[in-house]
């Protein structure tokens, strides 16, 4: 008889905490404790505690502490492939089984030029773990998405941005690229013909380049609908410039060879409730994070 409660105890005492594997895989994703913290909502004392509640079950040192950037060890990177998949499958469970809890609608909003590739996986994921929850795309430029998210209009937000706003995070950092028709030659051009939505941001930076190398420019193009763009820089009328990844089929990277200024890098963030928001934007706001991580 003890011999059989003392091997229960001890099956049970190498169940894994959920709850500190999610905090792992926060910390590997973000690089830090600090940053974890903050995407998970909690203290950075929390986060510590689990980690090494974690370490401690599996008796397995798992990150290395010891440069200033934590980085995981040969157990941790182990480590990481199983606890994705465990929480993968935890909130999929969660999600499937109590989806008659999640009725109603959420608004995201993205800015047109960053729809693709993510945007359309993202709500694919979305649409099978919350089948009764509708979701309106809204596809606008930055400063008109940020208005909207401040009036409420918006519950989730992507932003193209140099920098993050207070309450934002930021997902990644991509650098601009200048694209152009398929073999097109409208880049040689001089003055450099350019096409640009009359809203973008991108647009005074590339002008500042292009005046920096002492390369005429001209806004050859200029238009409130970025069909219109890209219709005009497909026809080889015009260039244009977009974060590298972004671009559709039916245009291309110009292979320049340094004629043209090297374009800064643009951050992608998001903006959500964090905490204070529901299960729905909280998850929502996970499925972002996590193909923004896949880029």
């Amino acid at each position: 008889m003890i011999d059989t409660l003392c091997i229960k105890e001890r099956d049970m005492a190498r169940n894994l905490d959920m709850t500190a594997l999610r905090s792992f895989v926060a910390v590997a994703d973000t690089g830090g404790v600090t940053r974890a913290s903050g995407f998970l909502n909690l203290t950075q004392s929390a986060v510590s505690m689990q980690i090494k509640r974690l370490e401690e079950a599996l008796d397995l040192k798992l990150l290395d502490r010891s440069a200033r950037a934590v980085s995981l060890t040969g157990s941790g990177e182990q480590l990481l492939s199983y606890a994705r998949r465990m929480l993968d499958l935890n909130d999929e469970v969660m999600s499937r089984l109590t989806d008659d809890g999640f009725e109603g609608e959420v608004t995201l909003g993205v800015p047109h030029d960053i729809v693709y590739p993510a945007i359309p996986r993202v709500l694919h994921q979305f649409a099978a773990d919350f089948p009764r929850v509708k979701v309106h795309l809204q596809s606008s430029f930055t400063r008109r998405l940020k208005d909207q998210y401040g009036q409420g209009k918006c519950d989730v937000i992507l932003t193209t941005e140099d920098v993050c706003d207070g309450g934002g995070e930021t997902l990644t950092e991509l650098p601009l690229v200048w694209v152009g028709a398929p073999g097109g030659s409208a880049w040689k051009r001089r003055p450099l013909r350019l096409a640009y939505e009359k809203n973008c941001i991108f647009r005074t930076g590339v002008q500042a380049a292009l005046d920096r190398a002492g390369i005429p420019w001209e806004m050859a193009v200029e238009s409130n609908s970025s069909r219109t763009i890209e219709a005009s820089v497909s026809a080889d009328l015009a260039v244009h410039t977009m974060m590298v990844g972004t671009e559709p089929g039916y245009l291309e990277q110009i292979s320049h060879n340094n004629t043209l200024p090297k374009l800064a890098s643009i951050k992608i963030n998001l903006y959500s409730p964090h905490g204070r928001g529901n299960e729905v934007t909280c998850a929502l706001s996970r499925l972002l994070r996590e193909a923004y991580l896949d880029l």
